[in-house]
């Protein structure tokens, strides 16, 4: 049995690495892994041929609640961004804080770290808001190759953060673990890490950068701060009704609270807003993390039926314990780079298993490795926060020489999330104080 299951994940990484070779998208890439691994499965009855539509047609609605989620956290920040509200915080920060470095600097941090944090994605973060971000941090006299790497470091961050993680999403679904309590134990991290980072990379002062800077665009007439806001109120007031008052407020979920959150921020919009081309536009930016999801939950539904993710789970319970921490700093980014997040549902659940199994707080566990994977996402073949990262800057020095200049706040955030990982059972009061 154990040969014929070897086989099938020989298969699987064959078809993933001779699509990937042939210039095709990581989604597909997953998705002939996903369709190869069940023939081949299928070949030994492991699933028996005739299950495999029912076992890839479940898989793709695994993460239908975090697709929902991400769809519509996407939509609000579009809303809010095609409203002139982005334009007008970011104006607002630089006319207050200019001469106040580092008041400016946590400002903009935070403008980076929101949409992000609100929906699950750095590459959001950097579509929405990281050309007025990369301006101002110009005009602030910055460097490009630095400004690249702030974005990088604060988009992956803001991915980490709450209220939305998909590394925990992902990881909670397959381990049955709620999704709760991660407010403290994530939100402290990356606000922590996220000043450090901006702080380092972004103090030093050069005045040829300021002067290359261009100007920010306008923001609409009438836009003010409580238009800007009210909507984010909405919102987290929400959230908060539910914790506060638990059996007198109806559970909305995350979804819809975005949705009435979207609602909020068109009424208060001063100019109209072409919602359908907004939604259109929005569905079109997110299909390739869609379909990754989608294809991850086949991926993941495959791989438990044919055997390899037992296989799997095993590999990493068999293992010395030593040498596993020593290598989850790399297996993690690296399984981030190829996967993008299959690497969650295919190594991170059975890791989370095995630590939960020997002592280990699961969900600061979980919050530990949410801090590894979006370091990952600098890295090949996908790169994905990093190239948009080099993009919305306007660096155009090569993609080494970038991610060199991340190594210490990559150092840091590593060594963060390994002492979050091996200390968890101490940290578990903050997941009790977000409860």
């Amino acid at each position: 049995m154990t040969a014929h299951i070897l086989i099938v994940l020989a298969v699987m990484a064959g078809a993933y690495a001779l699509v990937k070779a042939k210039g095709l998208s990581i989604e597909l890439s997953m998705f002939a892994a996903a369709l190869a691994g069940g023939i081949a499965g299928a070949v030994f009855a492991t699933p028996p041929a005739a299950d495999l539509g029912r076992h890839l047609v479940e898989g793709a609605f695994t993460y239908l609640d975090v697709i929902l989620v991400f769809f519509t956290a996407t939509l609000f920040m579009a809303i809010v961004d095609g409203s002139g509200g982005v334009t007008y915080v970011v104006r607002a920060t630089m006319r207050a804080f200019a001469r106040r470095r580092a008041l400016a600097l946590l400002v903009l941090m935070f403008i980076v770290l929101v949409p992000g944090a609100l929906t699950g994605a750095g590459s959001v973060s950097l579509l929405v808001v990281g050309a007025p971000v990369a301006l101002a941090l110009g005009q602030l006299g910055i460097p490009k190759k630095r400004v690249a790497a702030i974005l990088f470091i604060l988009a992956g961050l803001s991915a980490a953060a709450p209220p939305v993680n998909i590394w925990a999403m992902v990881l909670c679904a397959g381990t049955a673990i709620p999704y709760v309590g991660f407010e403290l134990v994530l939100g402290l991290p990356c606000l922590l890490l996220g000043t450090f980072a901006i702080f380092l990379l972004g103090w030093k002062k050069d005045p040829l950068a300021a002067g290359e800077s261009g100007e920010l665009p306008q923001a609409p007439s009438g836009m003010t701060w409580w238009r800007v806001l009210i909507p984010f109120v909405v919102f987290f007031g929400l959230v908060a009704a539910g914790r506060i008052w638990p059996f007198a407020t109806p559970i909305l979920g995350l979804a819809l609270e975005f949705a009435v959150s979207a609602v909020a921020a068109v009424l208060l919009s001063p100019r109209r807003l072409p919602l359908m081309s907004l939604s259109l536009d929005t569905v079109r930016r997110l299909l390739p993390l869609l379909s990754t999801m989608v294809i991850v939950g086949m991926l993941q539904q495959v791989m438990t039926a044919t055997g390899v993710r037992g296989l799997l789970s095993f590999a990493v319970i068999s293992a010395p314990f030593v040498l596993l921490l020593i290598l989850l700093p790399i297996i993690i980014p690296i399984s981030e780079g190829v996967l993008t997040y299959g690497g969650a549902a295919i190594i991170g659940i059975p890791l989370v298993w095995f630590l939960d199994s020997i002592g280990y707080h699961a969900t600061v566990v979980i919050a530990g490795l949410s801090l590894l994977w979006p370091l990952g996402d600098g890295l090949p073949p996908t790169a994905l926060i990093g190239r948009l990262s080099v993009m919305v800057s306007g660096y155009r020095g090569t993609y080494k020489d970038f991610l060199k200049s991340t190594w210490i706040p990559w150092l840091v955030i590593t060594a963060a999330g390994m002492l979050m990982i091996i200390f968890s059972a101490k940290l578990a009061f903050l997941v009790r104080w977000s409860m």
